[in-house]
Parts: C-alpha cells; sequence; structure tokens
C-alpha cells in the first residue's frame, strides 16, 4: 500500500507509520507529510530501518502557495495512491496567531490546507487498485462558527481544535457523497481515538497542565502513539470491500472492534456542508489556488506487486 501521512513526526501520524512499517501482510510505501525536513528525515530513517519504503514531502500547512507545490509534486512523482492519513494539526497555543494567508492557524493548519490538499489528490485515489481511502484525525462535538470563522472575537485554542474537527467530519461527509460512487469510489472514515495520545505536546504547555497530563496517563487516561497505531492500521490496510462499508462514518475503537460514534445533526446537515465547502473554496481561491488545476494526465503508473 502507498500511504500519504500528514504530520508523520509524532503522535498519532507517527504510530501509524510505525505500525504500518511493522506489517508482515506486505512491505507499505510510506509519504510523509511534514513541515520540519530535520525531523522528517530522521523519521524517513527511522522507518526505512523498521522494513517500509519511506519518503520525505516538506510542506507547512499554514502556507497555502506550500500545500499547492506539494500537491503539485506528489502529482508529478505518483500516478496513485491507496490511502492519505488527514491527521497534522496545532494543538495547544498561548495565544491567537494568524497564518502567511491572514487565517486562524488552527482553521487553516487543521482543516483547510488538509481541505485543498486531499482534493488535489482525489483522482490520485481513484488510481488506485487497492481502493483509495482517506482516514481523517478527528474527535466527535464542536461547531462551525459562522460569524466568527476565524476565531478574531472568540478565540482559545480548544475552540480552534474544535471547530476544525466539526470542519473535518462534514468534509467527510461531502467527500463521501461526490466521491465515494461511481465506477471509481474513494471511501472516508473518520476516526476518533477512544483516549487522548500521549505525545511530544506535552512538553509545550503550561506546568499546571502538564502535572494533570501526568495524572492522567498514571490513571490509565493516554493511550500510547504506538497503541494507536496498532489499532488504526487496519483501516488502511484491509480489502476494498471492507472499507467501503464503513465510508462516511465516524468510526472509534471500543470492546476491540471498530464502532460507529453518532454524529451532531449540525454536522449532517447539507446546507451547512455545502456552505461550507463554498467558504472553503473560496478562502483557497482568495489566496490564488484553483481546485480546478488539477485536472489533466498524469503518469501512466500502475501499482507494482
Amino acid at each position: 500500500m502507498r500511504i500519504l501521512i500528514t504530520g508523520a513526526t509524532n503522535g498519532m501520524g507517527r504510530g501509524v507509520a510505525e505500525a504500518l512499517a511493522a506489517s508482515d501482510d506486505e512491505r507499505n510505501e510510506l509519504i510523509l507529510l511534514c513541515r520540519s525536513e530535520e525531523r522528517g528525515k530522521a523519521a524517513v530513517k527511522d522507518l526505512e530501518a523498521r522494513g517500509a519504503r519511506a519518503s520525505l514531502a516538506v510542506c507547512d500547512l499554514a502556507d497555502l502557495s506550500a500545500v499547492r507545490r506539494v500537491a503539485g509534486e506528489l502529482r508529478e512523482a505518483y500516478g496513485y495512491l491507496d490511502a492519505i492519513f488527514v491527521n497534522a494539526g496545532l494543538g495547544y497555543a498561548a495565544g491567537r496567531t494568524e497564518t502567511v494567508d491572514g487565517l486562524d492557524s488552527h482553521f487553516q493548519v487543521n482543516y483547510l490546507s488538509q481541505f485543498y490538499l486531499t482534493l488535489g489528490l482525489i483522482d490520485l485515489l481513484r488510481a488506485s487498485e487497492r481502493g483509495g481511502r482517506v482516514v481523517f484525525n478527528a474527535t466527535p462535538g464542536g461547531r462551525i462558527l459562522w460569524d466568527d470563522l476565524q476565531l478574531t472575537r472568540s478565540w482559545s485554542y480548544e475552540t480552534g481544535i474544535r471547530q476544525a474537527m466539526a470542519a473535518k467530519r462534514m468534509l467527510l461527509l461531502t467527500l463521501d457523497e461526490r466521491y465515494g460512487r461511481g465506477e471509481r469510489p474513494v471511501s472516508f472514515i473518520c476516526f476518533s481515538i477512544p483516549k487522548t495520545v500521549w505525545t511530544n505536546q506535552v512538553a509545550i504547555i503550561p506546568a499546571p497542565m502538564r502535572i494533570a497530563a501526568g495524572i492522567m496517563r498514571a490513571l490509565g487516561r493516554f493511550i500510547s502513539m504506538e497503541r494507536c497505531g496498532e489499532i488504526m492500521a487496519p483501516l488502511f490496510l484491509c480489502g476494498e470491500g471492507e472499507i467501503r462499508s464503513r465510508s462516511g462514518r465516524l468510526l472509534t475503537w471500543k470492546g476491540g472492534r471498530f464502532v460507529e460514534l453518532p454524529e451532531d445533526p449540525a454536522v449532517i446537515d447539507g446546507e451547512a456542508r455545502r456552505r461550507l465547502y463554498e467558504l472553503s473554496v473560496g478562502l483557497c481561491e482568495g489566496a490564488g489556488l484553483r481546485l480546478g488545476e488539477w485536472e489533466g494526465p498524469r503518469p501512466a503508473e500502475r501499482p507494482g506487486p
């Protein structure tokens, strides 16, 4: 399987990458999309030592022009992708910041840039002979603040994270409607890990939060990134029929199996999803990106053994 992972140097992304590298079924090819070239190269080296084929795509999701560049590079380099793990995102922040595109950092990094990246690579997923799929790291809850989308009046890092989570779940349903049908369907899954993943985010949060996190970890409230990867790996490696049966759903892990979580009616609402999609397209176009620019020929590569 050829799998693109955003945010692959830490947390869930790194856990999934390590689990896929250790798979006994086949030697997976992993493309790590990372902001830091140094950390990305170190991750590639480690994964290759574990038996995977790995490569690096350097991209700062806080810069839409960089997302456009890396999407073009991936399209030139590959004729297909079997899966994308939409995972990268900002967590704790001491204050609101804006990207070079003038947008709230949580909104752009956690949602909008990956909206554009996913749409730019859809036809590579449709070229998969294994059942192309997109797995979103997304938790329940959150809402779209339509009158303050960039959180200039109501910012908190929790609000930014939750709004982006709701946006990703709305995108899941929209993409499943648009691309989950027809001759070469793509599957779309949201997965919510049942516990918080222990990551290096702990090192940057304030001391009282670190103390609380340590206590919670001792009480078993956290999950290791390695265990997270073990749980999620089947979503990337299962057959086309199995992943198609789960498309369009918000899943979690409970009792040793994947189970579906109920979705918020505000997320399901078709008019709200259409509004968010059009707003997202408009923001991309405002930064000089055109979603139709990807139409055209690609390399005539086919999956190998």
